[in-house]
């Protein structure tokens, strides 16, 4: 299968890149599609991670403000897992620990990567590598973020079964989050025997 592109035009370059594109491809059944013109937006490689406690058993959340939920009965403010995009020259385990440390005040080790996946690929070139991490939350907490980025981030240091009724409930309900989530019930058990 092949694809090719006609015509690419910035419509808007901001805190993100809004791209329109004429593009073709081919079908499943055979020929080519019509010219499609489709949107994307041009947000970049973003890292997540799921910092985890074997000892207490609990893992480190964060609160922050998303503008996309703001339409959200429950409010704008989203349980999620600590995340942020690479910089140019920067690797995702590099990222992983800048803002660990920005966003909850987190030391990491023994990083794993749980899945890549693409976040929202009808509209969005955004790819995510999640990963998994250890760390002490008995000295993890408070309030963080960088001013110069407007971020107000609160930490939820939880007990593992918390984060699951969370999950469960629907409180949490943005996809990084759930994924890592499902991952760490999913692999909870070989964790804790290599790491206790």
């Amino acid at each position: 299968m092949k694809w090719s592109i006609i015509k690419k035009n910035i419509r808007y370059k901001g805190f993100f890149k809004l791209t329109e594109v004429e593009l073709q491809h081919d079908l499943f059944a055979g020929g080519k599609s019509p010219v499609l013109v489709r949107e994307i937006i041009d947000r970049g490689h973003a890292v997540a991670v799921l910092p985890y406690d074997p000892v207490r058993d609990e893992v480190v959340l964060v609160e922050q403000f998303r503008i996309g939920a703001g339409g959200d009965t429950e409010g704008p403010w989203l349980i999620e897992v600590i995340a942020g995009y690479r910089e140019p020259g920067e690797s995702a385990e590099e990222v992983v620990h800048r803002e660990a440390l920005e966003e909850a005040g987190c030391q990491l080790r023994d990083v794993e990567l749980m899945h890549r996946c693409y976040s929202s690929p009808g509209g969005s070139n955004e790819r995510v590598s999640l990963f998994f991490a250890r760390t002490d939350s008995s000295k993890v907490g408070g309030i963080h973020g960088l001013d110069e980025e407007g971020e107000d981030i609160r930490v939820h240091v939880v007990s593992s079964q918390q984060a699951f009724d969370w999950l469960d409930s629907g409180r949490i309900d943005s996809a990084m989050p759930i994924i890592s989530l499902q991952w760490f019930r999913i692999n909870r058990e070989r964790i804790r025997q290599q790491w206790l």
